[in-house]
C-alpha cells in the first residue's frame, strides 16, 4: 500500500493531560492508552494527533520522535509502518473556552487543509462543521442524569453539543452496554450507529510479591488493614455514603483511605469526616500517580467503589486485576466492569454497604473466591483489544 492509499485518521487529544492531577485520570487515560496501542498495533492507518499542552505516551514519543514543537509535524514512517504526525495548538486549550473555540473553528479548517479522512473525537463532542466523517466516544451521560453535580456552563455545553455531535457522527463508541443504552435513549442516536468498545486494563495492574507490598506499606506508613477508594473526589462517586458506612464498622484497627485528586464539590466529604470524628482513621493522600496505583491496590485489604453512576468503572477492573477483594455498586455500568469478581451492593443503602464491608474484612473464603474470579474476569480486558476494535470501526466507517 502506498502512502497516498493509506487513510489519514485524526485524533483530537486536547484532553490528554500535561500534568499529574485529577485531570490526568479518566478521559486522559483513555486517550493515552488508546493512542499507545493504536499506533503500536495498526499498520493500516496513518495517524495525526492534535494536541494542546498534553504529553504523548512516553513510549510513543520516543519511538516516533514526536517532539511536536508548535506547528511541527513528523514525517511518515517508511515501509508501510504505522506512523504518527503531531500538531500542537498554540492556544492554551487546557482552558475550556479556548479549547471549545479551537475545536469548533480551527479544527475543521485543519481537517480540510490536511485532507483528513476520519476524525476521532474521544470526549463527547466533535466539530459541528467537520469536513470528514467522525467517530465520537461517549464515556457516560452523568451530566444528564446528575446535572446538579456540574457547573452550569459545563452542563449546558455538554447537554447541547453532545446530542448534536453524536447524531451527526458516522459512529458512536460507548464504553459499556449500559452507556450504549443511555446514548440511544437520552440522545436519540440510532442503535445501529452505536458500538460498544470496553476499556482495557494495563498489564501493570497485577498481584505483586508480598515483600514489595510490605516495603510500600512501611514507606507510606499504612496500617495493616485499610479500605481503599481511588477516584476523583466528587459527588457522584458517593464517597459520603462510604464514609458513613465505614463509621458504623466496629473495627478500630481498620482505616479508610480516600485517594484521588480534588475534583469539585469535595468539601462536604472532608466536613463529613470531621463531623463523624474520623480524622484519625480516614486519610486523604491526594492524587495517586499512575506509577504507584498498582501498589495502592495491592496493599489495600478491601477496595470500595460504590459510585452512583459510572459509564464503565475502570478502577474496579484495575483492582480485580491486582487480586484485591472489591465492593462496588450493582447499578449503571459497574456490574459490567466487575463481572462475577466483586461483591455488589445498592449504593444508597448504608446498612448494606456496612454489612458488605464487614463480610470482605472477615470472610476469608469469600475473599479468596472473589480474588480468583476477579483475576479471571480482568484477564478478558486489554487495551490492545480495545485498540483493535477501534481501528476496525475506523475501517468500517471508511468502508475499507
Amino acid at each position: 500500500m502506498t502512502q497516498r492509499d493509506v487513510p489519514l485518521v485524526a485524533f483530537n487529544a486536547h484532553l490528554l493531560a500535561g500534568n499529574a492531577s485529577y485531570r490526568s485520570a479518566g478521559i486522559s487515560n483513555y486517550i493515552d492508552y488508546l493512542l499507545r496501542h493504536l499506533v503500536a498495533e495498526d499498520d493500516a492507518m496513518q495517524y495525526m494527533v492534535f494536541l494542546g499542552s498534553g504529553q504523548l505516551p512516553a513510549e510513543r514519543a520516543k519511538a516516533e520522535g514526536a517532539k511536536a514543537q508548535p506547528g511541527a509535524k513528523s514525517g511518515w514512517k517508511p515501509g508501510g509502518e504505522c506512523s504518527l504526525r503531531v500538531h500542537r495548538s498554540q492556544l492554551q486549550t487546557e482552558r475550556a473556552p479556548l479549547r471549545i473555540l479551537w475545536e469548533q473553528t480551527a479544527l475543521p479548517w485543519q481537517l480540510r487543509r490536511l485532507n483528513v479522512n476520519l476524525l476521532h473525537a474521544p470526549a463527547f463532542v466533535g466539530p459541528l462543521l467537520a469536513p470528514c466523517p467522525q467517530v465520537i466516544t461517549v464515556h457516560d451521560l452523568s451530566f444528564l442524569r446528575y446535572p446538579q453535580f456540574f457547573q452550569r456552563s459545563k452542563r449546558l455545553y455538554l447537554r447541547t453539543m453532545t446530542g448534536i455531535a453524536c447524531r451527526r457522527s458516522a459512529a458512536v463508541i460507548a464504553v459499556s452496554h449500559f452507556t450504549a443504552q443511555e446514548v440511544a435513549t437520552l440522545l436519540k442516536v440510532p442503535p445501529a450507529r452505536i458500538h460498544v468498545i470496553h476499556h482495557g486494563v494495563d498489564p501493570k495492574f497485577r498481584p505483586l510479591p508480598s515483600s514489595e507490598i510490605a516495603r510500600f506499606r512501611e514507606r507510606e506508613g499504612l496500617p495493616e488493614r485499610f479500605i481503599l477508594h481511588l477516584g476523583t473526589l466528587e459527588p457522584r462517586k458517593n464517597i459520603i455514603t462510604l464514609v458513613r458506612a465505614f463509621a458504623r464498622l466496629k473495627e478500630p484497627d481498620v482505616h479508610l483511605v480516600l485517594a484521588g485528586g480534588k475534583g469539585w464539590l469535595y468539601e462536604q466529604i472532608f466536613d463529613e469526616v470531621t463531623h463523624l470524628g474520623l480524622q484519625e482513621r480516614v486519610h486523604f493522600p491526594g492524587y495517586i500517580p499512575a506509577n504507584t496505583q498498582t501498589l495502592w491496590y495491592n496493599t489495600a485489604y478491601v477496595f470500595a467503589y460504590i459510585s452512583n453512576y459510572e459509564g464503565f468503572g475502570l478502577p474496579v477492573l484495575e483492582s480485580l486485576a491486582c487480586g484485591t477483594p472489591t465492593l462496588t455498586s450493582e447499578t449503571t455500568a459497574l456490574p459490567e466492569a466487575a463481572g462475577d469478581g466483586a461483591l455488589t451492593v445498592s449504593p444508597e443503602d448504608i446498612e448494606a454497604v456496612t454489612v458488605s464491608l464487614q463480610r470482605l474484612l472477615h470472610d476469608s473464603e469469600l475473599r479468596e473466591a472473589l480474588r480468583n474470579r476477579g483475576l479471571a474476569h480482568a484477564a478478558r480486558f486489554s487495551w490492545k483489544e480495545t485498540a483493535q476494535q477501534t481501528s476496525a470501526l475506523y475501517r468500517h466507517v471508511l468502508n475499507i
